[in-house]
């Protein structure tokens, strides 16, 4: 990829003219210990992990509501936590506290603080990929922004201030959920391919192919 295209600011209508695309991948909604449980031989196993998270909407001026549900993104599958059911804990914190786990997302800083705040941890192994594109003075720092430079694709936010404490996840926030994790961990390996992330080339095998992708279908 030209480095040129990444410095270039792309339009608003430049990226809505971009094939719309998903995750269609393995999703596993987690919803109690078991469930995690079922989970972690895949979580622990995983040098790198997509990280997201997603917060009920609060209309109360000044007031942030608690993450809702936790997105771990690996090359098999994408794990969706809720934590209105399997609230956060140590068992969620032994990954997220690995220093030999990558976990990579964007504002993943500001998700951690807002996690330490229900269950005090030191977080690990943290890569925050607006972070990364600002020290290279790139335009496009959110993730959606970056999708868009990076491999030419749109990702819906059609989902994002929907109600995340839902007992049963809709099927268009599920994909939206597993989206977000999923394209974190696509980017953060394109930005290692690229050398914009020198210490990690050894992770570049795992980009995967196009059977991971639905372009076109409405998230």
């Amino acid at each position: 990829m030209d480095m040129d295209v990444l410095h270039r600011r792309l339009s608003c209508e430049e990226i809505n003219a971009m094939p719309l695309c998903h995750y269609e991948g393995a999703v596993q909604v987690i919803r109690s210990l078991d469930d995690w449980k079922l989970a972690l031989p895949d979580l622990r196993s995983a040098e790198l992990l997509g990280f997201d998270t997603e917060t009920r909407p609060s209309f109360r001026k000044g007031r942030r509501n608690s993450p809702a549900l936790i997105q771990l993104a690996t090359a098999n599958a994408v794990y969706l936590v809720q934590l209105a059911f399997l609230p956060f804990g140590p068992h969620i914190v032994e990954i997220l506290a690995n220093p030999d786990q990558v976990k990579a997302g964007v504002g993943i800083r500001d998700d951690m603080r807002d996690l330490a705040k229900v269950y005090d941890f030191e977080p690990a192994g943290l890569v925050d990929l607006g972070g990364v594109a600002r020290a290279h003075k790139l335009p496009s720092q959110g993730l959606r922004t970056l999708a868009a430079n990076f491999f030419g694709w749109r990702i819906s936010k059609g989902s994002q201030c929907s109600n995340w404490g839902l007992m049963e996840l809709t099927p268009r926030q599920i994909a939206y959920a597993a989206t977000d994790a999923w394209i974190g961990r696509l980017i953060f390996l394109r930005m290692c391919e690229m050398g914009l992330i020198p210490s990690c080339r050894h992770l570049c095998d795992a980009l995967p192919q196009g059977d991971m992708l639905a372009v076109g279908s409405p998230v």
